[in-house]
């Protein structure tokens, strides 16, 4: 016997919002018929700049130039960064993907650095010193984008998982610092992995003997990315057959020492990479006596639809909140007075 006393007091309610936004006649613009709405500010601008050139290496007759994508909230806070590397199985890396995760992380106030690195036919350590120097790049210039060069965190999914893990667990490895801005840190206060490769001797662990033969071959990318391919007298050569070098160019062969945290994803349902290297990393982590997590995302196939989902994407940006902290406000550097125009 309420309801109707309820619902009329709820018109009137909503009736008297409406005539409170109702703008005079005079509100310039304003004729009739107009429908006038108010839309409150609770998010920022983020600003899109693509084809940054962060290295460059020089070869005899050539000059390769690296390129990074960059996602910048448009405020004057110091921000936290973080530095995306793209899967691509060691062949490709398109580093303007995964905008899902990407855009996020900017809207949650983070400057995101997507980053394209060498792949085959360049050899190991080329992804790491590429990832290296994007990082160092980030600090020399991090005034201009309002970052903070003590928060800097790494992500990657699949050989991208790679790339951010190698990152992470050479903190400090110096002899893969190459290039300019030697004076700046390349170091990372976090790594997030998504479905990435831990140990390059290992990656069809667990896998059927057909798929375990896959990567036994000297044509294989792990081995094509530590070996070279074939060449004149060169006939090529497995992973398996040069388990010190494999050893050097896997995470896992970083283990020593202190680490950053890590946050480890990975699919029980992955057929790519076996999901024993994101369970090894993490064991491997923990033994040391480092932070570390690791998500089973069950029935997960790798790169599938399921890692651009809210939940996935919210556990990454919530724990870089976490780990490097949230912008700190009125610190940075102020926007462009004119970047509106």
């Amino acid at each position: 016997m309420y309801r109707i006393p309820l619902l009329l007091s709820l018109y009137a309610v909503l009736n008297t919002a409406w005539a409170q936004s109702t703008p005079p006649v005079s509100l310039p613009g304003y004729t009739e018929g107009a429908q006038v709405i108010r839309v409150a500010r609770e998010t920022e601008q983020v600003d899109s700049i693509n084809g940054v050139i962060y290295a460059q290496w020089k070869g005899t007759r050539s000059v390769r130039q690296m390129q990074m994508s960059l996602l910048v909230p448009r405020t004057n806070d110091l921000k936290p960064a973080i530095v995306y590397f793209p899967g691509g199985g060691f062949t490709t890396a398109e580093h303007d993907k995964y905008i899902e995760m990407r855009m996020a992380l900017a809207q949650a106030g983070f400057v995101v650095a997507a980053v394209e690195y060498r792949t085959v036919p360049s050899k190991f350590p080329a992804p790491l010193e590429d990832a290296k120097a994007a990082v160092r790049y980030l600090r020399e210039h991090a005034g201009e984008y309002g970052i903070d060069a003590s928060r800097i965190g790494a992500l990657g999914d699949s050989a991208g998982g790679y790339v951010a893990q190698l990152l992470g667990t050479t903190n400090g490895e110096k002899r893969f610092d190459k290039g300019v801005f030697l004076d700046k840190s390349s170091d990372v206060q976090a790594v997030v992995t998504l479905y990435g490769l831990s140990d390059l001797s290992n990656i069809g662990a667990g896998f059927p003997p057909n798929i375990q033969a896959v990567h036994e071959s000297p044509a294989v990318t792990e081995a094509l990315l530590v070996n070279g391919p074939a060449f004149a007298g060169f006939a090529g050569a497995s992973i398996q057959s040069v388990p010190e070098r494999a050893r050097d160019a896997s995470p896992m062969g970083h283990l020593g020492g202190k680490k950053p945290p890590f946050l480890i994803f990975h699919g029980s349902a992955d057929n790519h990479v076996s999901p024993v290297q994101s369970a090894q990393l993490y064991r491997g982590l923990i033994s040391g006596g480092n932070k570390a997590e690791y998500i089973l995302v069950e029935g997960a196939g790798h790169g599938e639809l399921v890692w651009f989902q809210k939940p996935i994407i919210d556990r990454v940006v919530n724990w870089y909140r976490q780990t490097l902290g949230a912008p700190v406000r009125g610190k940075g550097q102020g926007a462009d007075s004119n970047a509106n125009l």
